[in-house]
């Protein structure tokens, strides 16, 4: 018999999509996939080229447990040319992918019953995370009218003797939103330490985002490698951490995950200090899509408030279709063989809402789009044929 806590953590929604579209692709369906968050494109050469050369030398053992140091210290430099913070390469540690160092950070934080506040909606599986170590988070429902914007003052309310940090990620997933500046600056001021999840920088449109190390250096940073250099699949991540919580990390690093994959830190050392002529591209070819996405969302009826100016994503108003994003994304991937994100995945916050992955292909986002206005058209969804449990925290989302 499973465990209480491998029982009582819900399922990612949107992997469960993933899977559903695989099967119906294995019976000679064409999906389209707008559901991963999960860039399309190959992850640069020079990067490529790093990790066989460190194959080549043999570069394939255990590293340091908190990563190589040319890396750490490729990493503080970036922070100081970017951010213009101070960061020490002994503040760095280098994880397996920013979910591990999130969940290495939350470990280094909370002790049962330690409180966590984020926003409703979030990134689906922050509120997992903290309840999986004993934690409690405590949501902040956001609204798609101030661009999902987390408010300082409707955080001082939530506010508790339990309260040990507060987790921000801008820009966003699931919302691809930007966090206003003067936004971070009060947070940073509330007191609690602040995990700042960054992810998705350098994959923004026409605005600067900010590190929260701006604000403060109570805080934690999330970051990696995944999205801006198309390496989801070379799991490299790090953390940068307040002086007095490394070593605590580091010994969680040491019993749980021993270090980062060797090969994969001299790539991403790489990422770091050579120039990629392919991310300007990536760039420009996500903004094209980006601006299509919307437009074409909008035109079909979906609420999309305020335009996401980061990562690749768009948290679209689908309420006036159906009130259960659940059963319309499958019965539009069931139907129409376009597979979409529900945004109950994200929070209670969401439900109604879709997200859409632009991750994808100019061509195959139009072809979504218009089998999805096919889709709509027809008379009234026809709901069924999901899969398992669709459970996601209860407690998601009260305010």
């Amino acid at each position: 018999m499973a465990s209480i806590r491998s029982n009582s953590i819900p399922p990612f929604i949107v992997m469960d999509v993933l899977e559903k579209a695989q099967e119906l692709e294995r019976s000679g369906a064409q999906v389209i996939h707008l559901e991963i968050g999960e860039p399309d494109f190959d992850t640069p050469h020079k990067i490529t080229e790093a990790a066989i050369a460190a194959i080549q030398q043999g570069k394939t053992h255990y590293t340091h447990s908190l990563g190589i140091l040319p890396l750490r210290e490729a990493i503080a430099e970036h922070y100081q040319k970017r951010y213009s913070v101070s960061v020490s390469p002994d503040q760095v540690i280098v994880a397996m992918g920013t979910s591990n160092a999130l969940l290495l950070t939350l470990c280094s934080l909370l002790d049962p019953g330690d409180q966590v506040i984020l926003s409703n909606p979030c990134y689906a599986c922050y509120p997992n995370f903290v309840r999986y170590i004993g934690g409690e988070p405590v949501s902040i429902t956001v609204h798609a009218e101030q661009g999902f914007a987390l408010e300082p003052a409707a955080i001082r309310q939530r506010l508790s003797p339990r309260t040990r940090a507060i987790l921000i990620n801008s820009p966003s997933n699931p919302t691809g939103n930007l966090l206003p500046p003067d936004h971070m600056r009060q947070i940073a001021e509330l007191g609690p330490y602040v995990i700042s999840d960054e992810i998705y920088h350098g994959l923004v449109y026409g605005e600067r985002e900010h590190s929260i190390l701006e604000f403060t250096d109570h805080a934690f940073v999330l970051n990696g490698f995944s999205k801006l250099y198309a390496m989801t699949g070379w799991r490299l991540g790090y953390i940068i951490a307040p002086k007095e919580l490394v070593r605590p990390i580091q010994k969680s690093q040491q019993n749980l995950f021993i270090c980062a994959s060797s090969v994969s830190q001299w790539a991403g050392l790489a990422a770091l200090t050579m120039e990629h002529p392919e991310i300007p591209r990536m760039l420009a070819t996500y903004d094209e899509r980006r601006k299509f996405t919307i437009k074409s969302l909008r035109e079909l009826g979906m609420g999309v408030a305020v335009e996401p100016t980061g990562a690749f994503y768009v948290l679209a108003d689908a309420r006036r279709f159906s009130s259960d994003s659940y059963e319309l994304a499958f019965d539009l991937l069931n139907r129409a063989h376009v597979a979409v994100a529900p945004g109950i995945d994200f929070g209670s916050n969401a439900e109604g809402f879709l997200r859409f992955s632009y991750a994808n292909s100019l061509e195959n986002i139009a072809e979504g789009m218009r089998r999805l206005k096919e889709y709509l058209a027809r008379p009234s969804p026809q709901f069924g044929n999901t899969p398992g449990s669709r459970t996601k925290g209860s407690d998601v989302g009260k305010s």
